[in-house]
């Protein structure tokens, strides 16, 4: 009887202790699940632009080919290659002593020949008074009067001959049409140049230029509409030089669309001072259509898609995540318009998505960025 007590003592004590230390009291905390540790951003409102960006192709603002237009030896190069020249800087000179020398001939020419003609002029009138006394015929007057027009025709001609000759000295002296910046020198001064035939330089206008890109026919209507209201405003960044864009114009909308592309071409003019856009380069364009006031944005990261489409995790005020379906805007500078789902102040997860599902605990791991983690931040 003894032994059955001590035993049954014995289990309840047992059972006693083992109850203790399960108690919440027994100085052992219960540990609650930590939250899945993410990265958050502050949905903002602010003046967005509306945008298209596409690749363009930079144009020289005019292009000349440098030809002669007579034939003889290049006998001087005043530049050089790649220098920047003014509209009526001298560029080449062909070998003008031939056309010197028929020039000389040409006004020798006309001096005889107006000597001859004065002759003839005199004689006709001497002969017109002859014939008003009857002394001579008719006949011999018509032929006096045709004696003198010819002369006159023929000093007619060598002036013209000589203005020609004038002309074609004056072509022995290449002259720039345009401002702009010579390229490669194709013929070497010394040779023999033929007449339209050699191309001796190109000059590209560079000051301004063109930029030509070209968008779906969709969005043509779009274009046209806000440039009718308004300069459109044209950035063109050059690869590797983000930083700083050149600014211009929208001046230029085709006047068909092409069919086998269905795009349509148009050109904005830059000024181009610093010369930061180079003919056939190409350039990263955004065409800015119009500014959205007050927009909602978050960053662009923040989007993920799935099935019914695009959504969010937005942070709640219990530190439990939702997932929220959101309707997309235009993006600008890595930050995408909310048009839809999504309201100003309220947080949304930029990075540890993956691991989350709508009703997740979290932890914001960038608290101290302002963002502190408190409930009281977080709009109800």
């Amino acid at each position: 009887m003894k032994q059955f007590c001590v035993i049954r003592c014995s289990f309840i004590l047992g059972i006693s202790i083992l109850s203790a230390s399960c108690s919440p009291g027994s100085g052992e905390k219960h540990v609650m699940p930590a939250g899945v540790p993410v990265t958050v951003a502050v949905a903002e409102q602010k003046d967005i632009p509306i945008q298209i960006r596409t690749i363009g192709n930079v144009e020289a603002y005019s292009t000349v080919s440098i030809k002669t237009r007579v034939e003889g030896e290049l006998s001087r190069v005043y530049f050089k290659e790649g220098q920047e020249v003014k509209k009526g800087d001298m560029l080449f000179m062909i070998d003008p002593r031939p056309f010197k020398a028929s020039l000389t001939q040409f006004e020798a020419t006309l001096a005889r020949d107006t000597a001859q003609m004065k002759k003839a002029e005199s004689d006709s009138r001497r002969h017109e008074e002859l014939f008003k006394s009857g002394v001579v015929s008719k006949e011999e007057i018509d032929l006096y009067r045709t004696n003198l027009e010819a002369f006159m025709a023929t000093v007619r001609a060598d002036k013209a001959a000589i203005e020609n000759a004038r002309l074609q000295l004056g072509y022995c002296h290449i002259r720039s049409p345009i401002n702009g910046r010579i390229g490669r020198l194709e013929v070497n001064q010394g040779n023999m140049v033929k007449d339209i035939d050699t191309i001796l330089v190109t000059i590209n206008q560079t000051k301004p230029i063109y930029v030509s890109f070209y968008l779906p026919e969709q969005e043509l209507s779009e274009v046209r509409r806000y440039m009718a209201q308004k300069n459109l405003k044209v950035e063109a960044i050059v690869p590797n030089d983000a930083m700083n864009p050149a600014t211009g114009e929208l001046t230029f909308i085709n006047n068909e669309v092409n069919e086998s592309t269905g795009t349509v071409l148009l050109k904005a003019l830059f000024s181009n001072e610093d010369e930061s856009l180079w003919p056939r380069q190409f350039v990263n364009v955004i065409l800015t259509l119009k500014t959205q006031p007050g927009a909602v944005v978050i960053p662009s990261h923040a989007i993920q898609v799935g099935q019914e489409g695009n959504y969010v995790f937005v942070v709640m005020s219990d530190f439990t995540v939702e997932s929220r379906p959101v309707v997309l805007g235009n993006s600008f500078n890595q930050e995408t318009v909310i048009t839809k789902g999504i309201q100003p102040g309220e947080k949304v997860v930029i990075d540890g998505q993956f691991q989350l599902i709508h009703g997740s605990k979290v932890e914001i791991k960038n608290a101290s960025d302002s963002l502190v983690q408190d409930s009281a931040d977080f709009p109800n």
